[in-house]
């Protein structure tokens, strides 16, 4: 199929069509480069404590040697369960170096989350909290997992927070554990202490090896393990930098409170940072007003983050008591940024704030607006540099015309190597070399791509297809609405029908006729929710993106109870 690419012609001349793709470099050597060319410069700060790109390389070093001291071998997979602190970065490329393969693993998950996920990783080491060890100790019965390596917040906390903190657990009632250094139980501050920065050196083959093993959020039938390489993730980092052409190399900070066992959290904040000599301010779990503190007071220029977040930020009842000018440019990732949210975010910080696309499949960037250039409201941008799309159209079997719906493919260096141990769902999800995303959309005449949704969220109600993000659009636009999710509940007659979950903002009332009314001023009546139900909160990932299906499970589990 020959691609036409009208969005090259919109490029900045800032931004090159295509980039030269440092294919002999593993992601490891980043960190190395930046270690030498910003030896004394911040690489992190963590809640008043700072580490250099000298120290978080000698550590990654040290870390790596003990991991080859305990019989790690190249390609075994290495469980990261920690939330954003300096020993997950550390942990990252200290894998890496090892010649391991990172399993992201997120720490909010359950004994029987994590047991799947380690048995389908078949990982042999994870890296964990200590409040999280009770948890994560049952599954070595359980997995391959052969050794842990436990650490504490307080491990990497300034003085006098370090000797504070577990005064304060106990005060909020959490969990404080004591885990020993001893048989194939490793304490990470004791591995610092005793470990030498020598390592074996494997050879290592970008193109070929995969980094990690990035788990799908499982928001539909059970999350699979995408390979992503040493190039896929190192290509999609490169473009990022080249997108946010402005930002200088070793002078900006970025606030990293999207969780880095996220791929969008990975990419667009540490590998970044590394690539670029950034320093990085990291939060390990999302608070608006603490987030608010840290931007007055730290300045930092770039901040990634997802809907959900902005919205908090922006609903804060303090934020004017809070100076955000530092913010140069925010890429909104995870899930379809409101036009609304982007306005007033831009009105209140000065900065630009632009919706990207792309999925864990894809390292995971492979569209955004331009930040500095041109840009179409409720569009998710163009294609990035090095990066095909294309809109294909299953009537015609080939490229969907202009304006055409059909399912959005994507082509680039940052596409998976596939699914880890799942052959036949590899096979599905490519067609020829196109990757097929399951997400509905089209392109228009000036090479703009938009989504309509989700191929699996669609409803079908009447005979009509009805995209629930048309209908979240048009809900967010009313004054007094915080959150809202679209989604299709089974009907008896219409096979499903339209609801509506909606989260006031504080100190708003608002009654189903209201809403109902006002959705019939702006969609047609087969769009109009319903049913309404107002909500204190809406289940989220740990990034912040709404879990439609869950929400649509429980509509089919209180229909079976009731029958």
């Amino acid at each position: 199929m020959e691609v036409q690419k009208p969005w090259l012609t919109l490029y900045p001349e800032e931004i090159p069509h295509e980039l030269l793709l440092d294919d002999g470099k593993s992601l490891h050597d980043y960190l190395k480069q930046s270690a030498l060319e910003f030896p004394t410069k911040t690489a992190i700060h963590f809640l008043g404590k700072e580490l250099s790109y000298s120290e978080v390389y000698n550590q990654s070093l040290k870390l790596a040697n003990y991991f080859q001291s305990l019989g790690l071998q190249k390609d075994e997979r290495v469980s990261i369960m920690l939330p954003n602190c300096p020993q997950a970065v550390i942990a990252y490329y200290g894998v890496l170096l090892a010649g391991g393969i990172v399993v992201q693993t997120n720490p909010l998950y359950m004994e029987r989350e994590l047991e799947y996920q380690l048995k389908d990783s078949e990982s042999t080491f994870i890296i964990t909290l200590d409040l999280l060890y009770p948890r994560v100790s049952k599954m070595k019965a359980l997995t391959k997992i052969k050794h842990i390596i436990v650490t504490s917040i307080k491990d990497y906390l300034p003085f006098p927070k370090n000797l504070l903190y577990p005064m304060i657990q106990k005060k909020q009632n959490q969990l404080v554990v004591k885990v020993e250094h001893e048989g194939t139980t490793h304490q990470f501050k004791k591995i610092m202490e005793i470990a030498q920065p020598d390592i074996e050196i494997h050879d290592c083959d970008p193109i070929n090896d995969i980094a990690l093993l990035q788990y799908t959020g499982g928001t539909t039938g059970f999350p699979k393990g995408v390979m992503l390489t040493h190039h896929n993730v190192a290509s999609n980092t490169k473009m990022c930098s080249t997108w946010m052409y402005k930002c200088k190399r070793g002078e900006e900070s970025i606030l990293g409170i999207i969780p880095f066992f996220h791929v969008y959290g990975m990419t667009t904040v540490m590998n970044l940072s590394v690539m670029q000599g950034y320093k990085m301010i990291l939060l390990p779990k999302f608070d608006a007003k603490d987030a608010l503190k840290t931007i007055g007071k730290l300045k930092p220029t770039l901040f990634p983050g997802a809907p959900t977040i902005y919205i908090a930020l922006l609903n804060h009842p303090d934020i004017q008591k809070y100076d955000l000018s530092s913010i140069k440019c925010c890429i909104s990732g995870s899930a379809p940024l409101p036009v609304e949210v982007q306005e007033k975010f831009e009105q209140v910080t000065g900065g630009r704030l632009v919706e990207g696309y792309g999925l864990s499949e894809t390292s995971p960037v492979t569209h955004a607006n331009f930040i500095w250039g041109e840009r179409k409201k409720g569009s998710i941008g163009v294609p990035w540099p090095n990066t095909e799309a294309i809109v294909y159209s299953y009537e015609r079997d080939g490229i969907a015309e202009p304006n055409e719906l059909g399912e959005i493919a994507i082509r680039g260096p940052q596409v998976m190597k596939g699914y880890w141990n799942k052959k036949e769902e590899t096979e599905a999800t490519f067609k020829d070399d196109w990757l097929l995303t399951g997400d509905i959309g089209y392109m228009d005449e000036a090479g703009y791509f938009y989504i309509v949704d989700r191929k699996k969220d669609m409803i079908l109600a009447g005979g009509y297809n009805i995209y629930p993000r048309e209908i979240e659009e048009v809900l967010y636009e009313h004054e007094k609405v915080l959150e809202v999710v679209v989604a299709g509940v089974p009907d008896p007659y219409r096979g499903e029908t339209v609801k509506a979950y909606i989260v006031l903002k504080d100190g708003q009332d608002a009654t189903t006729e209201e809403f109902n009314e006002y959705a019939r001023k702006h969609l047609a009546a087969y769009k109009v929710p319903r049913i309404y139900e107002f909500r204190d909160e809406l289940p989220k990932t740990a990034v912040g993106k709404i879990l439609r299906r869950a929400l649509v499970d429980e509509e089919k589990e209180k229909m079976k109870n009731a029958n």
